[in-house]
């Protein structure tokens, strides 16, 4: 494996871009699982797929020695097979990405995070209507923890890492940004395909596989029987709500034709267009124009567009139909599957933890199965047997995330008949949450329990929690109702203000090499609270990303993390 490296030539970015493109095609039909937003048509994965595949063919066929060429062809495939709104938005960032490295026949570290940048920015100026929690918010998250990694390291593969951490960070907190995720529950497929292209990158640098970022069978999609298990039977999403039926796209030649009549002006032709519809985008360059709009009318699109040039290609798929499609392969998998026995995983994930925002968090993660537990409240060696079963998996990985559970979890795994069984000795939540990040379904469980324990090693976890009673541990005075701080499973701080008390504690977490403090706050604690919290953080810490989550746990008022 590679773990340096000073700059990426021609021959790494014909590397990186066909391992990722390799990487989202085999989960194309996946991604296509997670499709809701903007409309729940099913073909967001085959889209970015088509898109990609249409741009790492370009790059394939290229005699280019530089990167900046290559990054250009790519940019160009990219364009001209760009589908679907996640398509166009991926043809913008790697456009965006290709005028930064203009020129260059290698580039660095410096350039690798600031071309990823610059393709947030031209993607961002093509959305009429940007909207968070997107692969929008993944691009533009990831590419800020790259240029802020250049602050301690300007090494090709350490920014990368950074920029791919930073990605699969972003996914997992879609669904609180877009509600229309947290309800179905799914990650956003957009975001969830561009953590994947990312994910060929670092494995082309480094020449290892990087471990899949999601476990594929544990999320809800649109063909699973959890939806009807929990009532969500898609109502938010029927076909009857879908205001603009016909997904339309288009490719002028501009000035090219007979029904030129008109010259193109980007602001006059976008505004146009926007009165037709939504979810509109509009990218060009000094040859072509690329339009994706969701749109009544998709005649009328056509025919603005002919003033304009010859249309080169045109798309209309009737989204309502693909929809009710959509709704008849759900019914008939439900039928399917009341008629037929459960099919058995090759993997479950157990994780105990206490909260309903923490639950979702591992969810959200690729855990299959909650034990309500943790601190006060340790399950049994019956309960997590009777959760192992529950994840009717060949293979299952539990995280205890205290440490007052490892013995009934281990006991759990020696007695367990049903599965294979390994323990991950994670003793907080912030080391459970970190070691999935190193789950790999391709992997062993040995390979797995490896990883992950190596992974949860990069965090450093803070509590703050109430003293009950009068003592001294450590060194630290501490009085009966103050706040303590603990880092690493010491008390390091005991305060009578739980502000005071949070702001001391990761001042003992956060080091030279801390790119990121996630906060989430407990059940007692409000989120003004907590988001004055996170201000007075930012202020302090200006280079280190910080992420606030709801947990809704009892006993302690936050979680931390410094990693």
């Amino acid at each position: 494996m590679v773990t340096n490296k000073s700059f990426i030539d021609a021959q790494d970015f014909r590397a990186m871009v066909e391992i990722g493109e390799k990487r989202l095609s085999d989960h194309a039909e996946y991604v296509n699982s997670l499709n809701v937003f903007p409309v729940p048509d099913g073909d967001t994965g085959t889209n970015m797929s088509l898109s990609f595949k249409s741009g790492a063919q370009r790059v394939a066929n290229s005699k280019a020695q530089t990167v900046g060429e290559l990054a250009t062809d790519l940019a160009k495939g990219l364009l001209m097979g760009a589908r679907g709104n996640s398509g166009v938005i991926l043809s913008q960032l790697f456009r965006g990405f290709s005028k930064a490295v203009e020129g260059k026949e290698t580039i660095d570290g410096t350039e690798l995070a600031h071309a990823f940048s610059k393709g947030v920015e031209t993607a961002y100026n093509a959305v009429m209507k940007p909207v968070e929690g997107t692969i929008l918010t993944v691009s533009r998250e990831s590419a800020k923890r790259g240029v802020r990694k250049l602050n301690k390291s300007t090494d090709i593969i350490e920014v990368m890492g950074s920029v791919l951490r930073g990605s699969q960070k972003s996914l997992a907190i879609t669904p609180e940004l877009l509600p229309v995720l947290k309800e179905v529950g799914v990650v956003d497929s957009g975001g969830q395909g561009l953590v994947y292209i990312y994910e060929g990158f670092y494995e082309a640098l480094t020449g290892e596989a990087v471990p899949t970022s999601t476990l594929a069978d544990s999320f809800a999609d649109l063909s699973s029987l959890a939806h009807y298990d929990n009532q969500i039977d898609l109502e938010h999403v029927s076909t009857g709500n879908i205001e603009f039926g016909y997904c339309t796209e288009i490719m002028v030649a501009i000035g090219q034709g007979e029904t030129v009549t008109d010259e193109f002006d980007y602001e006059t032709f976008r505004n146009y267009l926007n009165e037709l519809g939504d979810s509109l985008l509009v990218v060009a360059d000094d040859e072509i124009i690329k339009v994706h709009v969701h749109t009544e009318y998709p005649g009328h699109v056509l025919d603005y567009g002919q003033k304009f040039g010859s249309l080169m290609k045109i798309k209309v798929d009737n989204m309502r139909m693909q929809h009710e499609e959509v709704l008849k392969n759900d019914y008939t998998a439900k039928v399917a599957a009341a008629a037929s026995p459960t099919k058995r995983e090759k993997y479950g994930i157990v994780a105990v933890c206490a909260g309903q925002g923490i639950h979702e968090l591992f969810k959200s993660l690729g855990v299959t199965t909650i034990i309500n537990g943790g601190q006060t409240m340790n399950p049994s060696t019956e309960d997590i047997l009777a959760a192992i079963k529950e994840t009717n998996a060949d293979h299952v990985i539990v995280l205890p995330n205290n440490k007052n559970i490892f013995m009934a979890a281990n006991q759990a795994a020696e007695v367990c008949e049903d599965a294979q069984v390994a323990v991950v000795a994670s003793a907080t939540i912030s080391e459970g949450l970190t070691a999935l990040l190193a789950f790999n379904a391709d992997a062993t469980i040995e390979e797995n329990q490896e990883a992950m324990s190596e992974e949860m090693g990069l965090v450093t976890s803070g509590q703050i929690t109430n003293a009950v009673r009068d003592t001294a541990i450590d060194g630290v005075d501490i009085k009966k109702d103050d706040f303590m701080g603990i880092v690493s499973g010491k008390i390091v701080v005991s305060k009578p203000d739980l502000q005071e008390t949070v702001l001391d504690t990761i001042s003992k977490m956060a080091t030279d090499e801390t790119e990121i403090i996630t906060i989430i706050f407990g059940e007692d604690v409000k989120e003004d609270q907590a988001q004055t919290l996170v201000d007075l953080v930012e202020e302090k810490y200006p280079d280190i990303d910080i992420e606030l989550h709801d947990g809704k746990q009892p006993v302690y008022a936050y979680l931390l993390s410094a990693e």
